[in-house]
């Protein structure tokens, strides 16, 4: 069975980064992420081109960044790009790229829109040296999760420096089928919602049990922040640290009882499988 190769993000400046220069088409959360953890490593600001066509967000870029170059739109300044980093909404992906295929028609491309396949981006873009990745959000404070994958036309020195720009962001893996990234996108790209959502739960849960919101809110994220890091540290499974601390008869057993009367293991995977279709279907949508 093929399985994915898990990777530690590089702890120092990255080499292959220091005489590259960057696009980045769209300059929302996720490209802001990227450039921030980019620049802090050593990459000079004014070897990054964004290219991002509202007016509000080039200033607030340029307030946050500084000798970043920006652009309205695609332009013959893009051409000099080693590496294009597309942060783009799928819908809007097509657009883009066909207005952008003229000027980065030699460089490797990096794509974090969901759902656009390899197959519709060498079509617009007329090039093959193209990585699709689906990260998340916690990427912003640079604790992300990246699923990468590479097309056939991708080099090892592509991989080295995708993997330099994307482990500013935190940690990542590659993954061996095109198809795995619908997985990747409703494990741990929605996954982010999940866990806000669980935390609104025991929140509320903390309030109907006496406690103000604030202090429910602490203990709900520092028991997910420790949980996390242990079960990372673990060399058990999952379901063998919840049974050291489920004690029969105990509070968490009666806790996990309910939770299974309810149905809500089977209920949270129905979910994630949902969120897999949408991928799919966003691909199918916007990949014509």
């Amino acid at each position: 069975m093929n399985r994915p190769i898990q990777t530690t993000p590089p702890a120092a400046p990255v080499s292959i980064l220091a005489d590259s220069r960057l696009a980045f088409i769209g300059g929302g959360n996720m490209a802001s992420a990227i450039i921030g953890g980019l620049i802090q490593r050593g990459l000079p600001a004014a070897r990054i081109d964004i290219v991002e066509p509202h007016a509000p967000q080039r200033d607030k870029l340029a307030s946050q960044f500084g000798d970043v170059r920006l652009h309205e739109a695609p332009n013959p300044a893009l051409a000099g790009s080693d590496l294009v980093v597309w942060a783009v909404k799928p819908q809007t992906f097509k657009e883009a790229a066909l207005a952008c295929a003229a000027h980065t028609g030699s460089a490797l491309h990096l794509s974090v829109a969901a759902g656009i396949r390899t197959g519709s981006m060498r079509a617009w873009l007329g090039n093959g040296r193209l990585v699709r990745a689906m990260p998340n959000t916690p990427a912003l404070v640079g604790l992300g999760m990246t699923g990468l994958y590479a097309g056939a036309g991708v080099t090892p020195e592509d991989r080295r420096l995708v993997e330099a720009v994307v482990g500013t962001t935190g940690r990542f893996l590659w993954l061996p089928q095109e198809a795995d990234l619908d997985a990747v996108t409703a494990l741990s790209g929605s996954g982010p919602a999940y866990v806000f959502y669980f935390l609104e739960a025991m929140r509320r849960a903390g309030t109907e049990m006496g406690l103000d919101a604030d202090t429910a809110l602490q203990l709900a994220i520092g028991t997910f922040v420790g949980a996390a890091h242990l079960a990372q540290d673990a060399s058990e499974p999952p379901e063998v640290l919840r049974e050291r601390v489920t004690s029969k008869g105990g509070t968490t057993y009666a806790a996990l009882t309910a939770m299974n009367s309810a149905g809500v293991a089977d209920a949270f995977v129905a979910a994630m499988h949902a969120a897999q279709r949408r991928a799919r279907e966003l691909g199918d949508e916007f990949g014509a």
